[in-house]
Formats: structure tokens, C-alpha cells, sequence
């Protein structure tokens, strides 16, 4: 299974909670994430083009495979790179740019190669299922193209699961937000269940967290970990919720996501790429990551 960790920046980290469980199983589990890293890292606006990715290996023109070397423009190490050195294996990166059918059918084609035959696609903190009017939000376009693309997956009968771990872990929608948004799904017959953060599965996230900056998926560890309360995360500009809903990764039908919580996938489902997805959200009212990125960029 490509267990894909789909808002950007760390959301990797959070996907390592489903590949150990894919791997209990006994099935292969290939962990990844996207070419869009925050600011702090990657201070150019959007997601990096594959074409602007060094020492990678394509596997079409959306999806690659990314080693410890892989950098982007300026020499930055992408989360995934990172997650690569302390795997010990390469880890998948793909391209959003594209927009969610492009980017669907581009993950079709390379799951043979990746020796997958399955897709969770796993959201740390839960604006993967935001209605758009939740006072927190501010990044919800890579989430929403990501989710979107699951419906070229589903036309290609390949089975795939939206996750959602760390409940408000990422400062965005609040714990009880994402559990109400869990609600909605599980109302249309959406909900596949639930896995929590183990304790061996702490420690391989906790090895990850030190080469990746992460808030939020280290936050989901703290809460695996027992601890509660209000903590700052991203500079003290947001706070978080320590809970024990964020130690848990709730499993979604992406379909029945998009068609109740998931309103913003919904509204990009079909986009010809990513500026287009951008658009329909600001047709909306939504603010997104991107708009952030090119005010502080301009």
C-alpha cells in the first residue's frame, strides 16, 4: 500500500502511523508525501514541479521516487528526502500542480512499480475534511486536490482510504471540528475505523520528527504519549489541542468524504490543475496556503 501523507510539509511523518499498521498486516508499505514544503523551508509559493526536483527518480511526470539527496530549487531537502535517510528506503513524492485527475491517474500508473496495489491517503489534523468556514483554516488546497484524486483511483477500481490522524494536531480545525467532520462521514456510511499511535510506532515517528520539522505530526505523538492540554505550535501564531482523539487515525471512504464533510475536495473534484483549484476555492471565499504564500512572497 502507498501510504501518502497528503497537506505537505510533514504530513509524511503522520503516514508512517498507517504504513506500520499496512505492515502488521503483512502487507508492503510505501510511505510519501507531496513537492509542497512550508515556508520555512521552501520559501518560493506553491508546490516544486518535479521538473525543479534534483536527484530523483521520475516514475511519470507527476510521481517520483525521492533518496536522501533530493533537494529542491536553492538546495532544500524535501520532508520526504529526509524520511528517506531515516527509513533506510526511498520514499514517493508527487506533484500536485497537475490538479486531482491528472495527479490520480498518474498514481494509477505508477503503483506496479511501486509494488502497490492500494492508496491511504492520510491528512495530519483533519482540514483534509473542511467545510471551508471554520475560523482556523489556512491550508486546505494541497489536502483538497489530493483527496479529489481519489476519484480517477476509484475509476480504475484501485482501493484507496483517506486518513485522518492528529486531530487538530496542525492548529487548523479544532479536535471536536475534525470529530464532527468524522460524524458527517460515518452518517453516510463512511467510516472504515480506527487505528491509534503504538507505542513502537511512537518511537519510529519520534526518529522521524528529528530530521523532519514537524509540529503537528509530533504533536500526535504527544498525544500517544498521554499528554493533554493547550500547547503554541508554528511560533506561537497557532495553538493545539493535546487530546486523545489525536492519537488516533480515523479511516474515511473518500467518495462518502467528498460527497458530506469534504466539502472543498468536492468543489475541486475535476480541476484541470492546481491554479484552477485555487480558483474554485476563492470562488468560495476560501483562503488557502497558496494565497498566504504569494502575499508573503510579494
Amino acid at each position: 500500500m502507498l501510504c501518502l501523507g497528503i497537506g505537505g510539509g510533514g504530513d509524511a511523518v503522520g503516514a508512517l502511523a498507517t504504513a506500520d499498521l499496512v505492515r502488521t498486516l503483512g502487507t508492503r508499505a510505501v510511505v510519501g508525501g507531496t513537492t509542497w514544503e512550508r515556508r520555512v523551508v521552501d520559501p518560493l509559493p506553491g508546490p516544486r514541479r518535479l521538473a525543479e526536483v534534483e536527484g530523483a527518480r521520475a516514475l511519470g511526470e507527476l510521481v517520483a521516487l525521492a533518496g536522501p539527496r533530493t533537494t529542491g530549487p536553492g538546495g532544500f531537502s524535501f520532508a520526504e528526502a529526509r524520511l528517506a535517510g531515516v527509513l533506510g528506503e526511498d520514499t514517493v513524492l508527487v506533484d500536485p500542480n497537475g490538479g486531482p485527475r491528472a495527479l490520480g491517474r498518474e498514481l494509477v500508473a505508477a503503483l506496479d512499480q511501486l509494488g502497490c496495489d492500494a492508496v491511504a491517503m492520510v491528512d495530519v489534523g483533519g482540514d483534509a475534511l473542511a467545510h471551508g468556514d471554520e475560523p482556523g483554516l489556512a491550508s486546505p488546497l494541497c489536502d483538497a486536490v489530493l483527496v479529489a484524486a481519489a476519484d480517477e483511483l476509484a475509476a480504475a477500481g484501485v482501493p484507496c482510504v483517506l486518513g485522518i490522524v492528529g486531530a487538530g494536531c496542525d492548529g487548523e480545525l479544532t479536535p471536536n471540528e475534525v470529530l464532527a467532520r468524522v460524524s458527517e462521514v460515518a452518517a453516510g456510511g463512511g467510516f472504515l475505523g480506527a487505528w491509534g499511535i503504538t507505542p513502537a510506532t511512537a518511537e519510529r515517528m519520534d526518529a522521524a520528527v528529528a530530521a523532519v520539522p514537524t509540529e503537528a505530526s509530533a504533536a500526535a505523538v504527544r498525544c500517544a504519549r498521554g499528554e493533554r492540554g493547550t500547547v503554541e505550535i508554528r511560533g506561537g501564531r497557532r495553538t493545539v489541542q493535546l487530546t486523545a482523539a489525536g492519537a488516533l487515525t480515523f479511516y474515511l471512504d473518500p467518495g462518502t468524504a467528498m460527497r458530506t464533510a469534504a466539502r472543498l475536495a468536492a468543489a475541486v473534484r475535476g480541476a484541470a490543475d492546481l491554479d484552477e483549484a485555487h480558483e474554485r476555492l476563492a470562488a468560495l471565499g476560501v483562503r488557502s496556503e497558496l494565497d498566504l504564500e504569494r502575499e508573503a512572497a510579494s
